[in-house]
C-alpha cells in the first residue's frame, strides 16, 4: 500500500507522527472486512492481511515515464525465483550506480535521477522489483525484493554507488544486500532517500490503518520468524545501517514526508555514526526523487 511506505511486518512499536494524509478510498470497507474475519478466525484475518500487505498495486503509467526509459537499454536478470527487468543508461560510464525504487514504483520513476547521473558520467542501472513494473509476479516481500536487488548487483557489478528510495532502501540496507562480493565487499557510496528507520513501525501503521487486532499482528510477526529465522525488527536500518561495509553514506529526508515520518530519519542518523544527513523541505515522499537540487547533490556525492 503506497500510502504506508510498506516495508516489513507488524510489530508493537508505535510509529512517529507524520503529516496527515487522506485515508485511502474504501478503507472503511477494508476495516469492516478484517473485523469480521478476525471475529471468525485469527488465521483467516492473518492470511488476508498478509496478502494485502505483500501485494503492490500496478499503478497506471505516467506520461513522463515513457520518456524516462526512452534512452535506456532493457535487459533481464534471473533471480532465485523468477527474473526481473533492468535498464541501463550510459553504458560507457566510468562507474556503475544502481537505483532501487520504492513500493509500487518502478525503474521509470527514476527517470530524472537516471538522466542526471548519466549526464554526470555514471553508468546507471535500475530495476523493476518483483511484482513491479515489467517484472512478473503479483506479490513480494522485503527479503524477496532484496534477493532481486542482490541478483542485479551481482550481474552488473562492480557497483560503485547505490541510490535507494523508501522500501527499496529498506530492502537494500536492511536485508542487507552484499555488494562487490568478488572484490573486498565494500560499497563505496550509498544514498538513501526517504527510508524507514524501523520495519515494525512501518508495519504498525499498516495495522493501525486497518484496525487489525493484536492477535493478527502477533501472528504476522511469528510468520516472519518462521519463514526467515529472524525477528522482523532485525531488518530495521537503525540496527543494520551502522554495520554496513560502506565507504560513505548519505541520507535525504523531507520534513513534509506524509508516508514516512521525518523523525525516523533522525533516528537513523542518531544510530549510524558517519552517516551524512541532509534534510529537505517541501518535496514530500516522491518529489525528492525528481528535485534538481537533490539530483545535483547526489551526483556530487557519488564521485
Amino acid at each position: 500500500m503506497a500510502t504506508l511506505g510498506n516495508s516489513a511486518v507488524p510489530g508493537s512499536s508505535p510509529a512517529s507522527a507524520a503529516p496527515v494524509a487522506a485515508l485511502p478510498p474504501g478503507i472503511g470497507l477494508l476495516r469492516l472486512k478484517f473485523r469480521l474475519l478476525a471475529a471468525l478466525s485469527t488465521e483467516l484475518a492473518f492470511g488476508a492481511a498478509w496478502r494485502l500487505f505483500t501485494t503492490p498495486r500496478r499503478l497506471a503509467p505516467k506520461q513522463w515515464e515513457a520518456e524516462a526509459l526512452a534512452g535506456a537499454r532493457q535487459f533481464w536478470v534471473a533471480t532465485p525465483r523468477s527474473r526481473v527487468a533492468a535498464y541501463e543508461w550510459n553504458p560507457e560510464g566510468a562507474h556503475t550506480v544502481l537505483l532501487v525504487h520504492g513500493w509500487e514504483h518502478r525503474a521509470s520513476f527514476w527517470g530524472y535521477m537516471a538522466r542526471g547521473l548519466a549526464a554526470a558520467g555514471f553508468r546507471v542501472v535500475a530495476l523493476d522489483g518483483p511484482a513491479h513494473g515489467a517484472s512478473p509476479g503479483e506479490r513480494t516481500t522485503l527479503p524477496g525484493f532484496g534477493a532481486a536487488v542482490q541478483a542485479v548487483a551481482d550481474a552488473v557489478g562492480p557497483v560503485h554507488g547505490v541510490v535507494a528510495h523508501s522500501f527499496g532502501g529498506a530492502a537494500t540496507a536492511g536485508i542487507p544486500v552484499r555488494f562487490n562480493r568478488e572484490a573486498d565487499g565494500t560499497l563505496p557510496r550509498l544514498v538513501l532517500l526517504a527510508v524507514p528507520a524501523s520495519t515494525t513501525a512501518v508495519a504498525q501503521r499498516f495495522a493501525e490503518l486497518l484496525h487489525l487486532p493484536a492477535a493478527v499482528v502477533a501472528r504476522m510477526n511469528r510468520y516472519v520468524q518462521e519463514q526467515h529465522g529472524r525477528d522482523a525488527e532485525s531488518f530495521s536500518l537503525i540496527h543494520t545501517g551502522r554495520t554496513l561495509p560502506v565507504g560513505r553514506a548519505l541520507l535525504f529526508h523531507d520534513h513534509d514526508d506524509a508516508s514516512i515520518p521525518f523523525g525516523e530519519a533522525e533516528d537513523i542518523a542518531a544510530s549510524w555514526p558517519g552517516l551524512e544527513f541532509r534534510p529537505t523541505s517541501g518535496l514530500g515522499h516522491n518529489r525528492i526523487l525528481r528535485d534538481a537540487g537533490v539530483i545535483g547533490e547526489v551526483a556530487a556525492f557519488l564521485v
